[in-house]
């Protein structure tokens, strides 16, 4: 099974998504990428370091990054990355599963503690999700 997770800018849930996915689930491929490419969000990596999942190898990309790959499914983790993305000619389905976004969210604190409180409850809910795969995947 090959899963492709596409958010906005390829910072924080789509890259939590993946590393969840290869921590928990060595045996399903899985890429992840954005509409754009916005760079790692160095909080994500951090939450999720604290969980024992090690994201900072990873890179931001875009789509057109992505090797050539045949998805079973396509999984957009925002609104925006859902009403943008791209089509895929193969047998991939396509699937809405929506996080918040823990940068937007935690603009403005100043409260580290506060500001790391949000990307570490949409890391849970993401783990969540991860867990159940393939089924959480179902309609």
């Amino acid at each position: 099974m090959n899963i492709l997770f596409l958010c906005t800018g390829n910072s924080c849930r789509s890259q939590m998504a993946e590393g969840w996915t290869r921590h928990l689930h060595p045996e399903i491929g899985v890429w992840s990428a954005g509409v754009v490419r916005h760079g790692m969000n160095q909080d994500a990596v951090r939450v999720m370091g604290e969980a024992g999942v090690d994201i900072s190898a990873q890179t931001s990309k875009t789509v057109d990054d992505l090797p050539e790959v045949e998805f079973d499914s396509v999984v957009t983790l925002c609104g925006h990355a859902a009403e943008n993305c791209p089509y895929f000619p193969s047998r991939a389905k396509r699937v809405h599963r929506g996080f918040d976004d823990p940068p937007e969210l935690a603009a403005g604190l100043e409260n580290e503690e506060d500001r790391l409180a949000i990307y570490r409850r949409v890391r849970d809910e993401i783990r969540a999700m991860v867990e159940g795969l393939p089924g959480s995947l179902e309609d």
